[in-house]
């Protein structure tokens, strides 16, 4: 993988509206951190959990991970594709416009992601960006999340920020 896009400031994501900005590095989703996402969440539906049961049983022939597992991860890849180094107080996940689950995950399968800027626009005292991210599974071809992702970056001391 290529270094992050570094950027000196949230205004500048305005430049790169339809562009791709980074592939992520691989990243595994071992049964054990599958196991931990549905401890926290209480999903312990048996095929994320139960690994010889889905042998026998999924039509996967294994455990696979949660959907929302490898949505929560967006912005740890996030952090691989792009960094901000200035001009924002903080950054807010404001919400999702689009999310699909085309394929499952695997456990032990490796994924990374594409980010690419959908859109970009001012609202108050932020920049809000909409980026299109495509999460794919190693050695597969239909991706495995596909999302609209809505990121507000917040200006410094700017006084109140909207609710969220």
């Amino acid at each position: 993988m290529s270094d992050p896009l570094v950027l000196p400031a949230p205004q500048a994501l305005f430049n790169l509206v339809g562009r791709e900005l980074a592939v992520t590095d691989w990243f595994e989703l071992s049964q054990d951190r599958i196991q931990q996402f549905a401890d926290a969440t209480d999903d312990r539906q048996w095929i994320h959990v139960d690994p010889e049961r889905a042998r026998r049983e999924s039509p996967y022939r294994a455990t696979i991970a949660h959907g929302f597992l490898t949505l929560s991860l967006l912005s740890h890849l996030k952090k691989e594709a792009l960094q901000i180094t200035g001009g924002v107080g903080m950054a807010i996940n404001y919400g999702l416009n689009r999310v699909r689950f085309p394929s499952p995950v695997s456990a032990g399968s490796r994924i990374r992601a594409h980010f690419t800027v959908k859109s970009v626009k001012d609202v108050s005292n932020a920049v809000e960006a909409v980026f299109f991210v495509k999460v794919e599974v190693q050695g597969e071809m239909k991706p495995c999340c596909v999302a609209e992702w809505i990121v507000r970056y917040y200006l410094p001391s700017q006084g109140t920020v909207d609710a969220v």
